[in-house]
């Protein structure tokens, strides 16, 4: 057999809640110019045959790829690995089950509350039985030091009133002559005067005892504490009092600190505490988790050399990081980020310009989001009660998916949010598990057991079990029909619940698009996941969407999308400045700096010239508002040349609907975003490729199988065409009613639907 060379098989591998999908590549011996690719599916957990998911899935890519036997739980040899990209839903579910590490929070004297009494906002007002959320830390320390701004924004002649600085910002030139000025220093009483990091004035009221907090940690680290969070008032402006602590505690001992100002520097104290403790929670089970990982390899995949296989990680913002940036923060949304850049880069036509929705139907979720030629990334999110403050795709998400349990309840079908998740699984799964959608399309003939990879039971090579799923629904069909004095069949309740699971997909995408102002149908729909293909035609007619795209790998396309994300690194920093034609100069001057700075790390990670493209960002608000948005400029607004004031006022006008004309525009942070590319060109979009496609209808007689299929409005069609994509070539074009398969996929093609095969896609065209 062929030699592989070394460092050239690049894997990706996506742990989901109930599958782990990977994808690889590598020279195919035969052409080393083309790459042959690999896709492997397991379950994420399978305790009695494997302990960690990806790295079983990875000794499987080497034995392909190599043609040898590796043992399972040897150590496995990096020399043939590229790179490894992973994306996991680890921190995520730690978060979600509280199942965290045990930290301890030290916060300013008199502020040991805060984060309890959170901001006053109450999501469910008419709830009866309100229950918040615990916080994450577990003890609280008062550390007594304190800083504050001199004079207050609201000062109509606040410019006027400020301290002036000398050119460098190194010394006063004039104090501060505003309301309460003390008539004789620089503020409105004692203490030393320093410039923050966003310009604004801060007095020193109260400098740390430093052997006094040394006595604190050393109390915490002696009671078993090991991870930190510090969130002090204004550090955002001012760190220096958070970084002296944070040296401190490592010195005592402290293994993960997570100091507020480092992590994200962003004005509000609640959410800016509250992100800090989540990332102690996380950081530490984070980095247990991948310590376990890479005890499965040899040392050269941890040693960060230049000549040693890559490990990078998605991050929540769709960004991929190396081992020192990813934490537990960053990884809240890692897990469906890689299905949003794969769908992204591969769906988007920069000249046609369609908006795009991704439909993810995943075993334990459905996860939706929007893409218009960028990303949408939101700053502030609510994760099982947890406010969050770090960049993240705008991913919806509802407890729907293969996985979702089925009940009756009160007269109500419902499918969620309850999971069987992948232990127990469905009942179908022959581990004694509940009824779920899975069992649900299997019934209605939407997934065939012959085709269905044969990965269950205990030998781990046996098929569905229908007859599970049938017991169990017709258990559920006679109370249904028992309670309701109906006679409903089978089929129509079995199928009820789908309608049921449908709608609650298609309420997220709503509140994507009609919610914020676009047409639904003018888009088209990315459906991807490995329960995607059972559902995207019903949900497009539910929505009015005419176009349907399902990629050749949409069952792994979170893993796929990990091939093609790019390296990001970002820079924040906090502002307090009037946006005006005299402020311009200086906000482009930071901007600069950052850009600078952001370039020379990308640089050191190996990305420069044509291969970094970088985004400048100010998060701005108008003058009394307390919504900011983080706005980036673009040719066609005001003069062209990075007129922030015009974009403003776009981003705002299409969010809100109106503009505040008589305020000012303050800006809060400054920002830049840098982006590594990590491939060159996709090639041809989709569309053009349908348009010169000469279309083929495909027969019948080149079906592998026949089906029987439960359709909406037409009932059972006995005889479904069953065709294998394998043998589809590009330019078919198959009618519905039929069903398209793969090893990882069924796709359902309802009647009047029409699906022409190009070199990447199933495009799907809905009829009537």
């Amino acid at each position: 057999m062929t030699e592989i060379p070394d460092r050239s098989i690049r894997i990706c591998a996506d742990r989901g809640g109930t599958f782990c999908d990977v994808h690889a590549s590598y020279p195919d011996p035969a052409n080393p110019n083309e790459r042959k690719d690999i896709v492997v599916k397991l379950l994420s957990q399978d305790t009695a045959n494997y302990g960690d998911a990806p790295t079983e899935g990875i000794r499987r890519v080497l034995e392909i790829a190599t043609g040898e036997t590796i043992p399972r739980g040897s150590v496995l040899d990096t020399s043939k690995i590229d790179y490894i990209r992973l994306s996991t839903t680890v921190a995520t579910n730690a978060l979600l089950e509280r199942k965290g590490h045990r930290h301890a929070l030290l916060i300013t004297k008199g502020f040991k509350d805060l984060l309890l009494i959170g901001n006053q906002s109450r999501p469910r007002i008419f709830d009866l039985n309100i229950r918040r959320p615990s916080p994450l830390y577990s003890e609280v320390v008062e550390v007594d030091e304190r800083v504050t701004l001199v004079g207050y924004t609201s000062d109509p002649k606040s410019e006027e009133n400020a301290v002036q600085w000398s050119e460098d910002g190194s010394s006063i030139q004039r104090g501060y002559r505003g309301p309460g000025w003390d008539g004789e220093g620089d503020a409105e009483g004692p203490g030393d005067i320093v410039r923050g990091i966003s310009g604004e004035a801060v007095r020193i009221l109260k400098r740390p005892d430093l052997d006094l907090v040394r006595h604190d940690l050393q109390r915490l680290h002696d009671a078993g504490y090991r991870s930190l969070a510090i969130v002090l008032v204004h550090s955002y402006t001012f760190p220096e009092h958070e970084i002296q602590i944070g040296k401190l505690a490592r010195e005592v001992g402290f293994t993960q600190v997570s100091e507020s100002s480092q992590l994200l520097p962003m004005i509000k104290m609640v959410p800016r505490g509250v992100s800090s403790t989540a990332d102690a929670y996380l950081t530490p089970i984070l980095r247990e988790y991948l310590d376990g990982f890479f005890y499965g390899f040899d040392a050269k995949l941890k040693d960060g050399r230049i000549k040693s296989p890559r490990v990078e990680f998605m991050g929540s913002d769709g960004g991929l990081l190396d081992l020192n940036n990813f934490s537990g923060l960053k990884s809240i949304l890692s897990g469906p980020a890689g299905g949003v850049v794969g769908y992204a880069l591969t769906s988007w036509d920069a000249d046609r310009k369609y908006p795009i929705i991704g439909l993810d139907v995943g075993g334990t979720s459905t996860d939706v989001s929007r893409f218009d030629g960028r990303y949408e990334v939101v700053y502030e999110t609510t994760t099982a009660g947890v406010t969050i403050q770090s960049p993240q795709l705008d991913i919806n998400t509802v407890a729907a998916g293969g996985g979702s349990c089925l009940t009756f309840r009160n007269g109500l079908f419902l499918a969620g949010p309850e999971s069987a998740g992948a232990q127990p699984g469905p009942a179908c799964y022959r581990k004694g598990g509940p009824l779920a959608v899975t069992d649900a399309n299997l019934l209605l003939g939407r997934l065939i057991p012959d085709y269905f990879p044969k990965i269950f039971g205990k030998s781990e090579k046996e098929p569905l079990d229908s007859e599970a799923s049938r017991v169990a629904f017709e258990k559920v069909a006679k109370e249904i029909n028992e309670s309701q004095e109906m006679n409903l069949g089978l089929d129509d309740i079995v199928y009820g619940f789908i309608k049921v699971a449908n709608e609650t997909m298609c309420r997220p995408i709503r509140a994507l698009t009609e919610a914020r102002g676009y047409s639904t149908g003018r888009h088209v729909l990315a459906s991807f996941g490995g329960a995607g293909g059972q559902h995207a035609c019903e949900i497009a007619s539910l929505l009015g969407i005419k176009t349907i795209l399902i990629h050749r790998y949409s069952s792994i396309l979170s893993a796929y999308g990990l091939a093609l994300a790019d390296r990001a690194y970002e820079l924040q920093e906090p502002s307090s400045t009037f946006y005006s034609a005299q402020t311009r100069r200086y906000l482009t001057v930071r901007l600069d700096k950052l850009t600078s700075d952001v370039k020379a790390e990308l640089k050191h990670q190996g990305f420069e010239g044509d291969r970094v493209r970088v985004e400048r960002m100010l998060n701005m608000r108008f003058e009394g508002t307390d919504t900011a948005l983080m706005v980036l400029p673009n040719e066609n607004d005001g003069d062209g040349a990075e007129d922030f004031e015009a974009a403003f006022k776009r981003v705002y006008k299409a969010e809100f609907g109106f503009l505040l004309d008589t305020k000012s525009i303050i800006v809060d942070d400054v920002k830049v975003r840098g982006i590594g590319k990590t491939f060159d060109h996709l090639g041809e979009s989709v569309y053009s490729e349908v348009d010169r496609l000469e279309k083929n209808p495909v027969t019948r007689g080149r079906a592998d199988s026949t089906y029987s299929v439960y359709f909406d409005k037409v009932g059972r069609v006995a005889d479904t065409p069953v065709f294998l994509l394998d043998n589809l070539v590009v330019g078919d074009e198959v009618t519905g009613p039929a069903m398209i398969i793969d090893n990882t996929q069924t796709i359902v093609i309802v009647p009047g639907a029409r699906a022409v095969l190009t070199s990447k896609h199933l495009y799907i065209t809905l009829g009537g």
